[in-house]
């Protein structure tokens, strides 16, 4: 694999959850911060995995990240991909305005910030991945092709305000019984047909692309039963998938008046995830679930590679919980394949106690967090 891999080479973070001020200039092979839970390692993982998708990656509303008793949270942060790039991110309380600069520019959109330091957050709440409802497996697919695939982000937006729009339609429609309400519905179908096909036929294609890979990743990180992978959806596979998916809301809008709803489309659709053929989520134990969650983020450090020519850092926290030390030792070495021959990846690792570091790991330089403020320890 020939990818440049990302390193952050500096980090400046104020006022971000409960870290009031951070200055780091991390080693180019990483770190590992240690602290109790409740101290700000995860915060500080969660800050630089901001610079990626310009979001929580716990799903927290902006004004939620900035400090209690501060007007605006700032992230800013030099790194190495193929090229030196420089990104500041801020956002004020008060305006709900967020203001990025990139290189020493402000961007047109939002969205051309995206991706610009590459990087994959492992966490436990990842078990949510298999175990919780399709909404956090539509958000995994989401981002990481929105990151990865041309036009995906586009179409993801139009689609979502299309189909905001009809839901309206619906519901107005059949609160005033006017006789209108099919054509008030019908109005925002072929928008939702033409933006939602590209966005089920890049997810349906991309997972048909990693359903090998992911079954191998399972095996190797030490699952002995078969764990597949599948794009679950109630269309049908058509030569045309925008008449096809045309020709499904056509069908459904009468159900869909009834309920208020649009019930045809990407939105409705899942990752099917099975052990043995029976639904992981349902009958996998929480150390199978949490290894099938692993593969996933692994899949998704490994697509960006592939897609993109860079490969994203690696932010692990506290991943290897609950797993045995075979497991642990299988899934670091997985993770030292992505980065290729090119050179050594750069990793952060956050955990509880100095204990937990994974023998493969205690050449990283060791930060303490307490209360919010972190301090270099040394070589762990």
């Amino acid at each position: 694999m020939c990818a440049a891999p990302a390193r952050l080479t500096s980090l400046d973070v104020r006022d971000f959850r409960n870290l009031a001020r951070v200055e780091l200039s991390p080693p180019a092979e990483g770190f590992v911060v240690v602290g109790e839970n409740g101290q700000g390692k995860t915060n500080l993982l969660e800050a630089i995995h901001y610079l990626q998708i310009l979001r929580s990656a716990r799903g927290a509303r902006d004004q939620d990240l900035v400090r209690f008793g501060a007007d605006a949270f700032h992230i800013a942060a030099a790194a190495e991909t193929d090229s030196a790039h420089e990104i500041g991110v801020g956002f004020e309380r008060v305006t709900k305005k967020k203001r990025i600069r990139l290189d020493g520019a402000i961007p047109e959109r939002l969205s051309d910030a995206l991706g610009a330091l590459p990087s994959v957050m492992f966490s436990p709440d990842d078990v949510e991945l298999i175990a919780g409802s399709p909404n956090a497996r539509r958000r995994y697919l989401d981002i990481m092709l929105a990151l990865t695939t041309r036009g995906y982000l586009s179409a993801l937006q139009r689609y979502r305000a299309a189909l905001v729009q009809r839901n309206a339609a619906l519901r107005t429609s059949f609160k005033s019984g006017a006789q209108s309400a099919a054509a008030s519905a019908a109005v925002w179908e072929p928008a939702l047909a033409q933006h939602g096909a590209l966005i089920w036929t890049a997810r349906a294609a991309w997972v048909e692309s990693v359903a090998q890979r992911f079954e191998q990743l399972c095996a190797r990180i030490g699952e002995t039963a078969r764990v597949s992978i599948r794009y679950a959806t109630s269309l049908s596979p058509s030569d045309d998938p925008v008449a096809a998916l045309a020709a499904s809301l056509e069908a459904k809008r009468a159900h869909d008046l009834r309920r208020g709803l649009t019930h045809s489309g990407p939105h409705r659709d899942d990752l099917a995830i099975a052990l043995d053929g029976r639904e992981l989520r349902a009958f996998g134990s929480a150390g199978q679930q949490r290894s099938a969650a692993i593969a996933l983020r692994m899949l998704e450090a490994e697509t960006f590679a592939e897609r993109t020519a860079r490969t994203p850092l690696f932010l692990l926290d506290d991943p290897f919980a609950e797993l045995d030390v075979r497991r642990s030792t299988r899934i670091l070495e997985m993770l030292s394949e992505v980065a290729g021959e090119r050179a050594e990846q750069q990793t952060i690792l956050a955990v509880p106690r100095e204990s937990d570091i994974p023998k493969e790991l205690t050449r990283l330089v060791r930060m303490q967090v307490a209360a919010g403020v972190v301090t270099h320890a040394g070589v762990a």
